[in-house]
């Protein structure tokens, strides 16, 4: 098992940041019917460049796309069927969670999250 424990600098002001997750949450009411119910909770981390903003060129246009990597000791969902992906809001800019990975041998808690730039509509 490694002995560094990063969970210290996760929380270290000087390194972390403060993001925005809006997680939402889906159940069968009484009814029979689906009820949505959302929450939006303040989580601190460290967000590094994944890929990076891509211009993509294509026949119709072009679009911006781009991924950012956040690690936290918050637990992140990609999606798990009750729940959907989180949403990320960092910088002015809204970020899905596409995948999470377990980091806990390395501090409690710890994932690393990728987490691709929500479309512009």
């Amino acid at each position: 098992m490694p002995l560094l424990d990063v969970s210290d600098v996760l929380a270290d002001p000087d390194f972390a940041d403060t993001m925005t997750v809006a997680r939402t949450v889906q159940a069968i009411g009484d009814n029979g019917r689906v009820e949505i119910s959302s929450q939006t909770i303040q989580i601190s981390g460290v967000v590094t460049s994944d890929a990076g903003d891509i211009l993509e060129r294509v026949a119709n246009g072009s679009r911006l796309k781009g991924s950012i990597t956040v690690h936290t000791t918050f637990q992140l969902v990609a999606s798990d069927g009750d729940t959907d992906a989180d949403v990320i809001t960092w910088a002015g800019r809204e970020y899905t969670v596409a995948s999470v990975n377990d980091y806990s041998r390395y501090g409690a808690g710890f994932v690393a999250a990728s987490c691709d730039l929500k479309p512009l509509q």
